[in-house]
């Protein structure tokens, strides 16, 4: 800061102030400024007076200042000025102000602005200083708000440039309308295409004025359950110019508080291929909100999404912590029914009704059955498990549970008849064969996969068919 004006002088100073002794003038001294310097004719500081606290903290060895020259102590940028202040302090002149740094002990400047008056009679100069560092820190404060306040424009401007660009290159028609005055206030290159005209001619119009008059009032019930709702169905219009028919998609949007609506114009075969997408949607989200677990996995059967019900079943808190676990966590034999399923789905594309449990997280287990099929997914295949669960219809529908019973009496009244030996050696069998049977039901025959779900080698389970009579050769030699 240089020089920021002169000050108007006592008219007459020895009759209003009179003769004042040196401690009234020390403190007189003190009490204008933060700082003030008494400096001898040759600039050297003969003594210092700081009247707060927290300046003197911050000029941390001002004491050593003594029998210095002033210029030595201040910043080298401020030095030039320090000579011109002395100068300057000359009788009568006023003082002048100057914006002087000191260095702090961490290197730090300290603004303090000065301004030096003469004291004739023994000719030294009094240096009184204000401590700046508020205005200071409040100035850098300004200048950083000036720089975000650029850096949030210079955003702005580029998001309003890519904008346009965007909306000038989209090849579907847009047209964007004020939400109060209902009149056009945008239209990209492709809108004007379709409508035959130049923005100039389009932009301010009412958007009523570029449909024939059977498809004003439509528009305007359009508008308004936009404005009602958010959103509204698209409806059908016909073009003033030229009569063509349209499909118009309606949504709104906010800026600067008001409202804005933005206005697709597809021709009615184009809308007849969106609508395929939404139908789409409609599906997934029946499925996400389906009674029965869903769940979609990859080649190995890793889980890639799965829905509400499966998350339930299972008791996991979201889909992002089932994603990519695979599905033989839960399952109720792990390592068995996962691989018998994905070899069904890989062979015949499906499978059907295959009876298992699923265990939670808790270890809570629960009868289910699972229908599975196989579809390409772009880079490979994926299948798709529905999930339900069972429960007591298992019993009643599980030819397993309706023979064992059966045979458990047969076995009880042959008791004191046969001996125990005999006894547990036929029930042995009995299980044994049940077992066999009811994996290869549910494998549908596949005696590779039965003989995996069972624990046995293959050769042991066609020994085991053999002396059961299940089966016949020729199945097993292929």
């Amino acid at each position: 800061m240089e020089a920021l004006g002169r000050l108007k002088p006592f008219r007459a100073p020895q009759n209003s102030i009179g003769e004042l002794d040196p401690e009234m003038v020390a403190m007189l001294l003190m009490s204008a400024a933060d700082i003030a310097l008494i400096l001898d004719e040759n600039g050297r500081i003969r003594d210092i007076a700081i009247h707060s606290e927290d300046l003197a903290g911050a000029l941390a060895g001002f004491e050593s200042w003594l029998g210095k020259e002033w210029a030595s102590v201040v910043a080298p940028d401020s030095a030039s000025k320090v000579a011109r202040l002395l100068r300057e302090a000359a009788p009568r002149r006023g003082p002048g102000w100057r914006h002087i740094n000191h260095l702090s002990a961490g290197g730090e400047s300290i603004p303090i602005l000065y301004t030096t008056v003469p004291i004739a009679a023994r000719r030294h100069v009094v240096a009184f200083g204000r401590d700046l560092r508020v205005q200071w820190e409040l100035q850098q404060r300004l200048l950083a708000a000036q720089h975000s306040l650029e850096r949030d424009y210079t955003r702005l401007r580029l998001l309003e440039t890519r904008f346009r660009m965007l909306f000038e290159l989209s090849a579907e028609p847009v047209i964007i309308v004020d939400g109060q005055t209902q009149r056009v206030a945008e239209v990209n290159a492709a809108a004007r295409g379709l409508l035959a005209r130049e923005s100039r001619r389009v932009s301010g119009r009412p958007i009523t004025e570029l449909f024939a008059a059977q498809s004003a009032e439509p528009l305007r019930q359009l508008l308004a359950g936009v404005t009602a709702t958010g959103r509204a169905d698209d409806m059908r219009a016909t073009l003033a110019h030229d009569g063509r028919e349209v499909v118009i998609g309606a949504s709104t949007l906010r800026q600067d508080g008001g409202r804005l609506f933005l206005l697709r114009l597809l021709q009615p075969q184009a809308a007849a291929a969106e609508g395929l997408p939404k139908l789409k949607a409609k599906l997934l989200k029946i499925i996400e909100s389906a009674p029965d677990a869903v769940v979609v996995t990859g080649p190995e059967g890793q889980v890639l999404t799965a829905n509400a019900a499966f998350l339930d079943l299972v008791h996991m808190p979201s889909e992002q912590q089932a994603h990519g676990e695979s599905l033989d966590r839960w399952l109720g034999r792990p390592g068995v029914d996962l691989g018998v399923m994905l070899a069904s789905l890989r062979e015949h594309g499906s499978v059907r009704m295959f009876a298992t449990r699923i265990c939670d997280e808790f270890g809570v287990g629960t009868d289910v059955e699972i229908s599975a099929v196989a579809a390409m997914n772009g880079s490979g295949p994926c299948y798709g498990f529905l999930i339900r669960t069972i429960g007591q219809r298992l019993t009643a529908a599980s030819p397993v549970t309706g023979a064992l019973p059966r045979a458990v009496e047969q076995l009880t009244e042959l008791v004191g008849r046969r001996s125990l030996k005999d006894l547990v050696r036929e029930s042995t069998d009995l299980i044994e064969r049940l077992c066999i049977e009811t994996a290869l039901e549910i494998t549908g025959d596949n005696r590779a996969s039965a003989a995996e779900m069972l624990g046995l080698s293959r050769q042991s389970l066609y020994t085991k068919l053999r002396r059961y009579g299940l089966g016949d050769p020729a199945a097993e030699a292929t």
